[in-house]
């Protein structure tokens, strides 16, 4: 080595020790005096991390009329290593809460953290935090956040609007902008629109004093960021047509589904019985919760969306358009009826004879549609073939789809394939096996949000828009986003729909329908009475008014109505002319008294409480 470069090499090592150390000196002068930021972790005796939590943004009905708004609540928190001693009696009277709840909640916070906070009660009043604030400085190392509650001016849609409750660690798992103690929408509109109603957490940082008080901000602000407001959303819902509908099947288990069909927005969503939303607001929720799962008339159950029942004979329309489709029948075609003593499938009652599709609707002859339905089985070379093209006839109206795009708990309901079939009878079977769907029962199952989609479907005379609760959302600074959603056709002519209107209309006219006739409006409708074991039978209607520009579709179940025409069509008639002329006509008021004091389900002992 050369004796030069081994001479100087000491020089070379002091002086790279040098500039690191120059470098790392500089760096340290930033961090500790030029760079205010990085003071925080050296201040933090003094300085308080505050979540600023955004006010949930509202929800409105389709006249924009207030469905959901908030009302101010108070967490009250701790930091176990900054609490000195303090006068628990005094604290649980300001608090009103028990001694024992006070100290095993302060037991817990210490358990998870004694330097990080805690929520010791939730959900003050507004009252109790104004005694509180008075009196705070009594108990350092406590301190209370604002947070906001949900309230309903209407006791309405409470299984559609869904509520608010804490996070689950599975919820913190799958989406990080959530912590402990957060809250989340848990079902309906406030579910699934969680991501546009939550808004955005903000951070300030407080000066406090020893005794907690807040003494100002942290370096005027500069490190703070503002919450941002949820976004509001407009529903398709009528709120007056929603609680009319809710007064009808007062004392009632079954569901209304009311349809706009030009556009798919949903005007009514009642499923009944219910429940007031504001029981499972605040700390009386987890007890009204727990109450009304009990309840054995299931009021949280969603039957709008979720009950699976048998159409019945409001299907038979769906039935008859197929095989004029298929080519099977046409408006001519006939078949013999002989009532009672028809078989396979008897017919509930004597009518003219032979009869074809507009009177076969008008009668709700059994014959005609389980003839008209074993006719598209065997048109092609096996019953399977000519079932799977009924199937997907049948699919195209939604049924046995999931069919909407934001409203949750929505089932699919069952209408059952040929290789369910294969399973069940071994490959062995045929029309005359499965002619129970003819009319509606059976295997197969709809929502009531499906048969009120269909009722639409025939509305439009072939086609639906995919049904939804929610039209458009406005966010904080005005900005309006108009939702879209998607047309689905049948692939069945549009003739044929208006040959199986008429029987509709002539089912209100003279025929099962004739306590929904409306005077000056063109209602048609179907009724439907489904079989059922363990009790009366069940009363269904399906209808849209007027029969020309339609502007309402509605299905109607009840739950042991007895017959279709007893409670499901005078219901819907009701429905119908109160959204289209705002009242309910003399001659009607006696049939809307005799509903809404109707009651058909039993009434729980112990009850909920605001």
């Amino acid at each position: 080595m050369n004796p030069e470069i081994r001479s100087n090499r000491p020089f070379v090592i002091v002086a790279i020790f040098l500039v690191v150390g120059i470098a790392l000196l500089v760096r340290l002068l930033d961090l500790q005096v030029l760079d205010d930021k990085w003071k925080l972790s050296a201040e933090n005796n003094v300085v308080r991390k505050v979540v600023t939590y955004p006010a949930r943004g509202l929800v409105y009905d389709r006249n924009k009329n207030l469905l959901v708004y908030n009302q101010a609540a108070y967490d009250f928190l701790a930091v176990p290593r900054e609490i000195k001693s303090f006068d628990t009696l005094e604290l649980c009277n300001i608090l009103g809460v028990e001694k024992e709840v006070l100290i095993n909640n302060l037991k817990k916070a210490k358990k998870y953290s004694t330097y990080k906070e805690s929520v010791i009660l939730k959900q003050l009043s507004a009252s109790r935090y104004a005694s509180l604030q008075e009196q705070l400085y009594k108990f350092p190392g406590f301190y209370v956040r604002t947070r906001t509650l949900r309230q309903y001016p209407f006791p309405i849609a409470s299984q559609t609007l869904g509520y608010v409750g804490e996070v689950t660690p599975t919820n913190i798992k799958k989406d990080r902008y959530y912590s402990s103690g957060d809250y989340i929408g848990k079902r309906g509109v406030e579910y699934t629109y969680e991501k546009y109603l939550r808004g955005k957490k903000g951070v300030s940082y407080q000066l406090v004093d020893v005794h907690s008080r807040i003494k100002g901000r942290f370096k005027e602000g500069r490190y703070d960021t503002t919450a941002v407001t949820g976004d509001n959303l407009i529903s398709t819902l009528d709120a007056k047509l929603q609680r009319y509908g809710e007064e009808l099947m007062a004392g009632k288990a079954g569901a209304i589904v009311a349809i706009e069909p030009a556009t798919g927005e949903i005007l009514a969503m009642v499923s009944a019985p219910s429940y007031d939303p504001g029981l499972l607001v605040g700390r009386i929720r987890g007890k009204n919760y727990a109450l009304l799962q009990k309840d054995k008339n299931e009021p949280l159950y969603n039957r709008s969306v979720s009950a699976a029942y048998p159409p019945g004979s409001t299907f038979k329309v769906v039935n008859g358009l197929i095989a004029l489709q298929e080519g099977v029948i046409t408006p001519s075609t006939k078949f013999y009826c002989h009532g009672r003593a028809s078989r396979p499938i008897r017919c509930t009652h004597d009518h003219e004879n032979p009869l074809g599709l507009v009177p076969a609707i008008r009668e709700s002859c059994n014959p005609f549609f389980w003839q008209s339905f074993k006719a598209s089985m065997s048109k092609y070379s096996t019953t399977k073939e000519g079932y799977i093209e009924w199937y997907n006839y049948v699919k195209k109206f939604g049924l046995g789809e999931d069919i909407t795009t934001d409203i949750s708990g929505s089932r699919k309901g069952n209408v059952p394939t040929a290789e369910f079939y294969d399973r069940i009878y071994r490959k062995t079977w045929n029309s005359l096996t499965v002619r129970s769907l003819s009319i509606g029962q059976g295997e197969l199952l709809c929502t009531p949000l499906q048969m009120a989609n269909v009722s639409a479907t025939i509305a439009n005379r072939g086609f639906f828009i995919t049904p939804h609760i929610i039209k458009s959302v406005e966010s904080p600074d005005g900005k309006v986003e108009n939702l879209h959603f998607d047309r689905h056709e049948t692939g069945i002519d549009s003739s044929y729909y208006n040959l199986s209107v008429e029987g509709l209309r002539q089912v209100v006219t003279i025929g099962t329908g004739r306590n929904a006739y409306i005077d000056s409006v063109t209602i048609v409708g179907k009724t439907g009475t489904i079989q059922n074991s363990s009790g009366d039978d069940h009363s269904a209607f399906i209808a849209f008014a007027p029969m020309d520009n339609p502007k309402i579709a509605i299905y109607v179940y009840v739950e042991r109505g007895v017959w279709g025409s007893r409670y499901a069509a005078p219901i819907a008639s009701l429905m119908i002319e109160k959204y289209l002329k705002g009242h309910i006509s003399v001659r009607k008021r006696y049939i809307e008294k005799k509903m809404k004091e109707a009651v058909l389900l039993e009434t729980e002992d112990e009850t909920v409480k605001n």
